[in-house]
């Protein structure tokens, strides 16, 4: 093949295998094996921070600066974990069409990301005091924003579950009868099922839902309607919005549910379980989720009636039912 007529199919190619591109092929090779709400998650970071900076460019033109210049603008607005996060999956990005012959080198390879960026500091969940507690209640059911955005406070106040566990919801994964809430393996923080024993004012919260119009198979869909789930955001920003902002996180009240229940003197394997804390040396995780189902579950009715007596205003030093 003459050189001329190499060259310009080598500037064609090129041109094609724009970052965003090959990053696409990775992505459609690499969500194989991961949940769909990691998959999604990591699409969409691409799509916010990467790509439109570096996305049109040709895979083969992106060097270690013009990487860093998109990865430390993440940087620069506070967000130090995911830019770590995207050094890493730009990486694996660049590795995928090394192995695919679409770029000779991965940009990424001499640097690690403490190479670059400021250390991430451990996360401490902001959260209130027990006696902050009441008016936080109060101001939810006060909550004039969007009324699932309420519900799901009121529920997340009440199962003290993780943000994500929240709002991925589905409705085939409440039983109503048995007043159970299965989570599956696969939407939980440790890969192992979850049960979430129903609280009488649980099942309200969810009947209230259920009322709502527009009802997909997520209990908390997007307002947007693309078939995705309510962001990890609207949680925080409706605390925000109540003006709890550095002060209380959706995290924040699975603190203060384990903090007030040890205290009361629940059985710490009982607590520890229902914040499906599972050992990862135990025996087989996947067999303790249903571990001490029943106390648990009058532990949880105790812990609602406690949040229901506080909102009222009062006083309560034992809540903790001795059946």
């Amino acid at each position: 093949m003459p050189y001329r007529q190499e060259q310009k199919q080598l500037k064609q190619l090129s041109v094609e295998n724009s970052f965003e591109k090959v990053a696409q092929l990775w992505w459609d090779n690499w969500k194989t094996d991961k949940t769909k709400r990691h998959a999604d998650y990591t699409i969409r970071r691409l799509e916010a921070d990467i790509f439109p900076i570096i996305g049109n460019k040709p895979i083969t033109e992106i060097t270690t600066p013009i990487l860093l210049m998109a990865i430390k603008k993440i940087e620069s607005r506070g967000a130090l974990d995911i830019a770590k996060r995207a050094l890493t999956t730009c990486s694996q990005v660049f590795r995928y069409a090394v192995g695919h012959g679409l770029a000779e080198r991965n940009p990424a390879a001499d640097i690690k990301p403490s190479d670059v960026l400021k250390p991430v500091k451990s996360r401490n969940y902001s959260r209130l005091s027990q006696k902050e507690l009441p008016e936080l209640l109060r101001r939810i059911d006060e909550y004039d924003g969007q009324p699932l955005t309420k519900l799901a406070l009121q529920l997340m106040a009440i199962t003290f579950v993780r943000t994500g566990e929240l709002i991925g919801a589905k409705w085939d994964e409440i039983e109503f009868d048995m007043k159970l809430w299965r989570i599956p393996a696969e939407r939980m923080k440790m890969r192992t099922p979850h049960i979430v024993p129903l609280s009488i004012q649980a099942i309200a919260v969810l009947e209230k839902i259920k009322s709502l119009p527009g009802k997909t198979s997520l209990l908390f869909p997007s307002e947007r309607g693309n078939g995705r789930c309510m962001s990890n955001n609207t949680i925080l920003y409706a605390l925000y919005r109540m003006g709890y902002h550095s002060r209380m996180t959706g995290h924040g009240f699975r603190g203060i549910a384990s903090t007030i229940l040890h205290e009361q003197g629940y059985p710490h394997d009982h607590i520890e379980l229902q914040l499906a804390h599972s050992a990862r040396n135990e025996v087989s995780a996947a067999y303790n989720f249903a571990l001490y189902l029943e106390p648990r579950r009058q532990m949880m009715q105790d812990w609602a009636n406690y949040l229901d007596a506080i909102k009222e205003g009062g006083t309560i030093l034992s809540f903790k039912s001795e059946r």
